[in-house]
C-alpha cells in the first residue's frame, strides 16, 4: 500500500502544479482551458480490491503511467503552455463615423469594461465556452474568444476572427455607421504569446510576440492598427487631390490656362482641411494613450507598433502632400481672383461706355431740337 499512497500523493502534487502553472499571469485571455486527456487519464481511478497483490499491481501500473505522462509533458506538451500559436488580427476602415453609444447600449452583454477614460472606442468580446467544464478549467481557450475593438472615427479591429467570419462582425458595425466608404480597407497582422519569455514583448515577422496577452494589450494593439488603416484612407484621399492638381498643372503647362471653376476649388479646399482635421482630431494620431501612460510594458508595445507601422513618418508624408495641395490652392485662388477682378473691370468699362453713348445721344438730340 505504500506504493499506492506514494502514487496518489504524486498525482495530486502534479495536478496542483499544473493548476498553479495555468493560473499565472494577470487578466488572462487566450489560454488552454483544461488538462489534456492524455494527462487527465491519471485521475480516472478504477475500483480496487482488498487484495494486496491487486493493489500493488495497480499501484505499479499507475506509477508507470504517471511517470510516462510526466515525461510526455516535459518533452512535448509543455510547449502548449509556453508557446501559443499566432492569433490573427484584422483591421478595417469602413466609414467616417460610428455611433458608439447606440452600439454599446444594444450590445451591452458583449461589452468589455473600459480600463481608461477614453471614449473614442469600445471593446466587445464574443466567447463560446463548452458546457462540460472541469474543475481544472481556469483559462479561456484561444478558439473560444473573439474580440472586436470599434473606433468612433470608422475603424474596427478583429482578434482571433477568420476571414469567413469577419463579415458578420462588420455587418454589426455597419448598422451604427455613417458615411460608409465604397471601398473597404483592410490590413492583417498577428500576435503571438510566449508565457515563459524573459521580456514583456519582442517583434516578429508580421506579428508581435507578448509574454502575456490581456485586454489592455488588445486595446493598445487595436489603437495603433486602427489609426494606421485610417491613415491609409486619408493618404489615399490626399493622393487623389495631388493627382488632380498635377493634371491641372500639366494642362496649364500646355495651354497657359486652366478650366477649374471657383466651386470646384472651394470643394478641394474643404476636402484638404477636413482630412487634416480628421487625422489630428478624430483619429487622435498624436493623443497619448492613457493605458500606455500607466504601465511601461504597454508603452513599449505602443511605441513598437507605431515604429513598425511608421505612423509618424507617414503623417509627415501626408502633411507634405497637404502643403503641396495648399500651395496650389493659393495659386489657383489668386488666378481666379484676378479673373474676377478682370471681369469686374470689363463690366465697369462697358457701363462707362454705355453712359458715354447715352450722354452723346442726349447732346445730339438737344442740338437737333434747337
Amino acid at each position: 500500500m505504500g506504493g499506492w499512497r506514494a502514487s496518489l500523493a504524486f498525482n495530486f502534487l502534479r495536478i496542483a502544479s499544473l493548476t498553479k502553472f495555468t493560473n499565472s499571469g494577470p487578466n488572462p485571455l487566450f489560454r488552454f482551458s483544461s488538462i489534456p486527456k492524455s494527462r487527465a487519464r491519471i485521475l480516472d481511478f478504477r475500483p480496487f480490491s482488498a487484495s494486496s497483490s491487486a493493489a500493488a499491481q495497480y499501484a505499479d501500473d499507475l506509477d508507470y503511467k504517471a511517470h510516462q505522462d510526466l515525461d510526455d509533458y516535459s518533452a512535448s506538451d509543455s510547449m502548449e503552455y509556453v508557446d501559443i500559436g499566432k492569433i490573427p488580427i484584422k483591421a478595417y476602415f469602413l466609414c467616417t463615423s460610428i455611433d458608439l453609444k447606440s452600439m454599446q447600449a444594444e450590445n451591452s452583454r458583449y461589452i468589455v469594461p473600459p480600463t481608461s477614460r477614453s471614449t473614442n472606442s469600445i471593446a466587445l468580446r464574443f466567447c463560446n465556452f463548452q458546457s462540460n467544464m472541469t474543475d481544472f478549467k481556469v483559462r479561456e481557450i484561444t478558439s473560444s474568444c473573439q474580440y472586436m475593438i470599434v473606433f468612433q472615427y470608422g475603424s474596427a479591429v478583429l482578434f482571433n476572427v477568420e476571414d469567413h467570419e469577419a463579415e458578420q462582425y462588420l455587418q454589426m458595425v455597419r448598422r451604427y455607421a455613417s458615411g460608409l466608404l465604397p471601398e473597404l480597407r483592410k490590413d492583417d497582422y498577428a500576435v503571438k504569446e510566449k508565457l515563459m519569455m524573459d521580456k514583456d514583448m519582442e517583434g516578429g515577422l508580421d506579428c508581435i510576440v507578448l509574454k502575456d496577452l490581456d485586454t489592455d494589450s488588445i486595446r493598445i494593439i487595436s489603437s495603433v492598427l486602427g489609426q494606421s488603416i485610417a491613415l491609409d484612407h486619408f493618404v489615399s484621399q490626399v493622393d487623389g487631390m495631388v493627382e488632380e492638381f498635377t493634371e491641372i498643372n500639366r494642362g496649364m503647362e500646355k495651354t497657359g490656362t486652366f478650366t477649374l471653376d471657383r466651386k470646384k476649388l472651394f470643394q478641394l479646399v474643404g476636402k484638404a482641411n477636413s482630412n487634416l482635421a480628421d487625422v489630428i482630431l478624430k483619429v487622435g494620431l498624436f493623443d497619448r494613450s492613457e493605458i500606455a501612460w500607466r504601465d511601461a510594458k504597454y508603452a513599449q508595445i505602443h511605441e513598437y507598433l507605431r515604429e513598425e507601422y511608421e505612423v509618424t513618418q507617414r503623417f509627415g508624408n501626408l502633411n507634405f502632400k497637404l502643403k503641396f495641395v495648399e500651395h496650389n490652392i493659393h495659386f489657383l485662388q489668386e488666378v481666379l481672383q484676378n479673373r474676377r477682378s478682370d471681369l469686374l473691370e470689363w463690366v465697369i468699362i462697358v457701363l462707362l461706355s454705355i453712359e458715354n453713348v447715352v450722354s452723346v445721344y442726349e447732346i445730339i438730340r438737344e442740338s437737333t431740337a434747337v
